[in-house]
């Protein structure tokens, strides 16, 4: 019997045509998943028969729990080179072999620009008005002259430096482990203190990897430093900015507003005040959704199932 692969979590229903997966019939039974699993129970359900199994990024974790209900698994592959809600460690011990793909960083830098440009410019206001009617009814935030600042100058947050650079703007950055002679490099100042970046920038924008050290960085304390004319923007992930404390603080007008494209819970519920809180501005997490990923994705991920076959294995993540 041939083995079976599931593609999961291909919300547009597009896997398929992203790449040649010819190299592949008759060689493996492929099926592809487009809707999100409410719990472990289903996700075992839908793919507890297959070897190989294809996920995109991080929408379905697989933890050890669920790793260990899939005693056919033998390979897994995720979306890029780094996935937390993969239990490397796990899937060793259960004799899984876990693979990636490349990944561009450009579109992550493209949609932060896109949710700083939506918010200074109120343009789904604007353009909800407009179809409505209406004329002219905000008054936009300036970029030129103002401050950006960057927790995180790595390979996406230097980027979106030098957009905000060509806006303009003065740019400042932090992080833990920022030398001031790398920011300068750039032709960004390090401030001191993520205090410091806070008070003093009028948009903050969020380029950091969740870890340890970074999970809860931006809690209530930290929003109560920012200007009540700032903006935060977060395209990285949910949990870098504590959830209620960011909710409480658009409620409360503690700052301008805030633009997210990454949550605690994905999908989104339905009910949740991030939906319709008037100073939002929130995507379902786009930030890698491109069709250049997409079909480097899908052709990677046949290249790794053909070389784990092959008993030549790619891209592997230990």
């Amino acid at each position: 019997m041939m083995p079976r692969c599931a593609v999961l979590d291909d919300y547009q229903d597009v896997a398929l045509s992203m790449a040649d997966w010819s190299p592949l019939d008759g060689v493996v039974d492929v099926r592809t998943l487009h809707r999100p699993f409410g719990s472990e129970d289903e996700v075992v359900e839908a793919i507890g028969d297959c070897e190989i199994v294809v996920a995109m990024r991080e929408r379905t974790p697989f933890p050890a729990s669920l790793l260990a209900r899939l005693p056919r698994l033998r390979l897994l592959i995720t979306s890029g080179m780094r996935n937390a809600s993969i239990d490397l460690a796990a899937a060793a011990r259960h004799g899984v072999t876990v693979c990636g793909t490349a990944s561009n960083t450009e579109p992550p830098v493209e949609l932060t620009w896109a949710l700083i440009l939506g918010l200074a410019r109120n343009v789904v206001t604007e353009s909800t008005a407009l179809r409505a009617g209406g004329w002219q009814r905000t008054l936009g935030a300036d970029l030129h002259g103002r401050r950006l600042g960057l927790l995180g100058l790595g390979k996406i947050g230097t980027r979106v430096a030098r957009v905000g650079q060509a806006f303009g703007m003065d740019v400042v950055a932090w992080s833990r482990n920022l030398a001031p002679e790398r920011a300068a490099e750039t032709g960004v100042t390090a401030t001191a203190t993520k205090e410091e970046l806070l008070e003093t920038s009028d948009f903050v924008s969020v380029h950091l990897v969740l870890g340890d050290r970074t999970r809860g960085l931006i809690g209530a304390p930290e929003l109560r430093r920012m200007r009540r004319t700032a903006y935060l923007v977060n395209t990285s992930r949910a949990a870098i900015v504590d959830q209620s404390a960011l909710v409480e603080a658009l409620r409360e007008g503690r700052i301008a507003g805030a633009g997210l494209d990454v949550f605690a819970q994905e999908p989104l519920p339905a009910d949740h005040p991030l939906r319709t809180l008037p100073n939002v501005l929130a995507l379902p997490h786009l930030g890698y959704v491109t069709r250049r990923n997409y079909e480097g994705y899908f052709r990677e991920a046949v290249e790794d199932i053909q070389g784990f076959l092959a008993g030549k294995v790619v891209r592997e993540l230990t």
